[in-house]
């Protein structure tokens, strides 16, 4: 049996489901069926309560999409206020003859008090609100729904761009951006509905002339020949009723035709109307010329000084206390609508995007779409290049202004801790010393941030002058995705999960199934090939051709309960993939050996220590990095690449040693190098220092085995 409260719910929803329906029929059945007048007071009655209603959802609402039923609402209201034209009609002209009370106090109520009795005066009256309702209201806001209409959807194609951009660009979660689609198809439609919907009160206007005229003439035929009244007496029974009648459709289709100007004419703000108005129009500087104005007027010979001249001083006090505020900081204007602040959510404390870049003030125009959005663009490209170079999708870059940052500082940061941070300036230009340089620049002298490299950031103007020094130039946007760019390239193994290993594997399945079957569930679960994984991008080892590791995986199966021992492995098996990530095919591989000696010393620390993560003594360990620093310096000035070259059984270690002094310098073991690889020695590093490039020319083919 079910609760008493679904019970409730259920039929709560049923009935709520049902009233539409049933106000559809209502409103058929009182074209049709004749009704008594009290029945006409009380729809007359809901009708100005309706359109009340209408007309203050409309001037609350803080944007048009707030109110998006507004067009069906507008058309179910029309065809009610004409069901009680044409009922209140058919009443007037059979029972018109007993007195004006015959067709509902309402209608007596505006033939009499409204307009005094006097039906030309009624007349009058309502053919005024007619044309302010038709002409003025009604067709402005006409005109305003058409072109608004007309620029949405012309705009369309742009904004849904503009969506996939911020999305490439991490500024939206696909959740939202999905969101925010449908936002923008729903303001197409809700225009283009209100361009139709204005029609709608358009032939209502229309419609009341005409009821109007039928009501008078037709009550007027019916007076004086089925009931035997004058024809005075006829015209000022029937003409007032009808004038009452016309008016009592007329007020609520005045206040309809506003809340649609209103709903058309508004511009998006997180501030209703009213909210709006105030804040703009809290300002001493908008006030301060009306009171002058208005008092040099009350001075006048000939003005009303009573009125004038009160209205003078209202308005100056206006101003003065606005002005007051203004200069203790305190700024009108009216609060946000109320947000349920005490309320924290689990998804208040989870960070969404895994890279972000957080932006002073001072760059927000950066990432400004009427400006081009130049960083969004750079950081869309940067993420399409390294995805095809990392072999799986770098997750979105969320960028967003942050106040406590200093206006020109920019901050990196990858799964929570922050990778750089630096200064630029969008409206200059760094100015990067190539280590070549004529003549100096002015400017303020600063270090790259993505390499160190000595750099001047120059005005625009100087632009040309440090081009042709022989500096390499950069704007603002160009330097901070380019340091985004080394981050994520040495984070890349932070970025890589589970959830990244089955995209790679479900890859797999489509392009080599039965390979996908022989490495997962057995003899590696996805956990362990996502450790597995991150371990190579650590060491700068790519998975764009993971088809290759997965077989280098299968045939080290045997080793799937050692991780380390199965790294080695797999690098042995995969070396000439790794070895062209450094250098082209055709120019011999640059290295930096270590000397016999030296190779013994670190296979007896990793004989003491063989589990250990860093095996090697302190001071032998500060030599080793010292030496290695010394015959690495010139090959990273000139931006050349190279690779570390030990034995199989230190490479792991040493490489582990070396990683966070040399982040992007490869180290190598003898069995990962190709047979027919050339190698060029370019340093030996002994256990007392460098010996450069005396052991240096090996160009020919060379096999460490």
């Amino acid at each position: 049996m079910m609760p008493s409260k679904t019970i409730i719910a259920l039929w709560g929803a049923t009935a709520r489901g049902a009233i539409l329906p049933i106000m559809t029929l209502a409103i058929v059945v009182l074209m049709i069926v004749p009704v008594p007048s009290i029945i006409l007071d009380i729809g007359f009655i809901a009708n100005i309560a309706i359109s009340l209603a209408v007309l203050m959802i409309a001037l609350n609402a803080a944007q048009p999409l707030e109110f998006s039923s507004f067009p069906t609402v507008l058309l179910f209201t029309t065809l009610l206020r004409l069901s009680l034209n044409v009922a209140s009609t058919r009443v007037v002209l059979v029972a018109g003859h007993k007195g004006e009370a015959a067709a509902g106090h309402v209608i007596e109520a505006f033939g009499s008090f409204v307009i005094a009795g006097n039906w030309a005066v009624g007349i009058f009256v309502f053919l005024i609100v007619m044309i302010i309702n038709l002409v003025v209201i009604t067709k402005g806001a006409g005109r305003v729904s058409e072109v608004s209409a007309r620029f949405t959807l012309d705009a369309l194609p742009g904004k849904q761009m503009a969506i996939d951009a911020d999305l490439n660009a991490g500024l939206m979660t696909p959740e939202q951006a999905k969101a925010r689609r449908q936002e923008v198809a729903t303001e197409a439609d809700f225009y283009g509905s209100m361009d139709g919907a204005s029609k709608f009160v358009k032939g209502d206007a229309v419609a009341g002339v005409m009821i109007l005229s039928i009501n008078i003439i037709g009550g007027i035929v019916l007076g004086t020949l089925s009931h035997g009244l004058s024809l005075q007496d006829a015209a000022k029974t029937y003409i007032l009723l009808a004038i009452g009648d016309a008016l009592v459709a007329q007020v609520p289709a005045l206040l309809l035709s506003i809340a649609a100007a209103a709903i058309v004419t508004r511009v998006s703000s997180p501030l209703d109307l009213a909210g709006q108005v105030t804040a703009q129009f809290g300002k001493s500087s908008a006030w301060i010329p009306v009171a002058a104005i208005l008092g040099f007027l009350g001075i006048l010979p000939g003005m009303p000084h009573f009125i004038v001249l009160p209205a003078a001083l209202g308005t100056g006090a206006l101003a003065w206390q606005l002005r007051k505020r203004e200069k203790h900081g305190v700024i009108i204007v009216p609060a946000l609508p109320a947000q349920q602040t005490h309320i924290i959510e689990w998804s208040d404390l989870q960070e969404e995007a895994a890279l972000s870049v957080e932006i002073g003030y001072a760059l927000i125009g950066l990432v400004d779409e009427r400006r081009g959005a130049p960083l969004m663009a750079r950081i869309t490209a940067i993420r399409r290049q390294l995805s095809r170079e990392l072999g799986f999708v770098v997750p979105l870059v969320r960028v967003r202004d942050d106040m406590s940052l200093a206006p020109n500082i920019y901050r990196l940061t990858l799964s929570g801790i922050v990778v750089g941070e630096d200064e630029v300036f969008p409206d200059d230009f760094l100015a990067l010393d190539s280590g070549d340089i004529e003549a100096p620049v002015r400017g303020h002298a600063v270090k790259d941030p993505t390499f160190g490299l000595d750099a001047v950031w120059v005005s625009a103007d100087l632009r040309s002058e440090a081009i042709s020094a022989g500096y390499t130039v950069v704007d603002a946007p160009t330097v901070i995705a380019t340091h985004l760019n080394r981050a994520i390239v040495i984070g890349a193994a932070d970025l890589f999960g589970i959830d990244e290993a089955q995209k790679l594997i479900e890859g797999l399945k489509e392009s080599a199934p039965e390979l996908a079957k022989g490495l997962t569930p057995l003899p590696f679960g996805l956990p362990a090939i996502a450790a597995l994984c991150r371990s190579l991008l650590l060491e700068g080892v790519p998975l764009k051709d993971f088809k290759r590791i997965a077989l280098a995986m299968v045939e080290s199966a045997p080793l799937a309960a050692n991780p380390r021992a199965l790294h080695e492995a797999v690098r042995q098996r995969i070396g000439a993939l790794i070895v062209q990530t450094i250098v082209p095919a055709r120019m011999p591989l640059p290295a930096i050996t270590l000397d016999p000696g030296l190779e013994l010393l670190l296979a007896q620390a990793l004989q003491v220590g063989p589990d250990a993560e860093y095996p090697f003594e302190p001071a032998l360990s500060t030599r080793l990095v010292n030496a290695v620093n010394e015959a690495a310096t010139p090959m990273m000035a000139s931006a050349r690449s190279f690779a570390i070259v030990t034995s199989p059984t230190a490479r792991a270690s040493l490489s582990r040693l070396l990683r966070p002094h040399f982040p992007e310098t490869p180290v190598l073991s003898f069995l990962e190098i190709p047979d027919t690889k050339a190698v060029d020695v370019i340093a030996v590093v002994g256990s007392a220092g460098v010996a450069p490039s005396a052991l240096t020319s090996n160009q020919g083919d060379h096999s460490w085995r």
